[in-house]
């Protein structure tokens, strides 16, 4: 049987996101340990000078298989585990496929680390100090600071083409470990496939999106009310992190679904 690619309604965009959530709540603890296992193994990473980076880069599409192998077991209601990241070194898998899965968690890596070096040269590292002083302790200092890099000329320019750029990679890649671990397509089928998926369904890409984006501001501007209502500055710091630590989950989760919309089993030609 071969693939074919399903044409969705836009509205369609905003159900991954509300589904993402409800399918978290099925399994929370499974799918919180697996992002949390993956979390492990990126800080002994960044722990390597230069190197560690780039294996993090090559790790992401084999987290996005992991998400997705592990949210389809949630939907048939099989157990959820961090052993579903390693699904494809398990003794007895597909060589061949695991050969062209490796090649393209290079090919990201590469290509992701060359978009950021562009970046990078275009604002003299403005991105990278600017993340630092939001992340530390704000002082009338660091408030200075930070209004200082803001007023860098390059800032605006590499902000615009790492987001850009990144984009633009996120789009062959965004179904490729899937078609490639599950359907056997070759690297550039997989890349080709989905892309042209993405394309076919822009208008439910775009309000899934939008709907993201939405999640997030709402979550922050709840957080800035509490602060100035209840001045629980200290509340929001502790309940922070396990909220980001939901919403990263559940976009992970919502990769199968926009996947599983986007693609399906058919006796005719693709």
């Amino acid at each position: 049987m071969s693939l074919r690619i399903v044409q969705v309604p836009p509205a369609r965009g905003a159900s991954w996101v509300l589904d993402s959530f409800a399918l978290f709540f099925r399994r929370p603890l499974g799918f919180s340990l697996l992002f949390l296992v993956f979390l492990v193994a990126a800080l002994v990473l960044m722990a390597l000078p230069v190197v560690g980076a780039l294996l993090l880069l090559a790790l992401m599409p084999l987290l996005t298989l992991g998400f997705a192998t592990a949210t389809r077991a949630a939907q048939q209601d099989q157990p959820v585990h961090a052993g579903l990241l390693f699904e494809p070194f398990r003794t007895g898998g597909d060589a061949r496929r695991r050969q062209v899965l490796l090649r393209l968690c290079l090919l990201y890596a590469a290509l992701t680390a060359l978009a950021m070096l562009l970046a990078h040269a275009l604002d003299g590292g403005a991105f990278e100090r600017l993340q630092l002083l939001v992340a530390a302790q704000r002082t009338d200092a660091n408030q200075r600071e930070i209004d200082a890099v803001l007023e860098e000329p390059g800032l605006a320019a590499g902000m615009f083409v790492r987001v850009a750029l990144l984009g633009a990679l996120a789009v062959p890649f965004w179904h490729a470990p899937m078609l490639v671990w599950w359907h056997g397509q070759g690297l550039a089928q997989a890349l080709f496939s989905s892309a042209l998926a993405c394309w076919r369904n822009k208008g439910a890409f775009v309000l899934y999106v939008l709907a993201w984006a939405g999640v997030s501001a709402g979550i922050g501007m709840l957080a800035s009310v509490m602060v100035a209502l209840l001045g629980a500055q200290q509340m929001i710091a502790l309940t922070l992190p396990p909220v980001a630590l939901l919403l990263s989950v559940a976009f992970y989760v919502s990769l199968y679904l926009v996947y599983a919309d986007c693609f399906a089993e058919s006796d005719m030609p693709a």
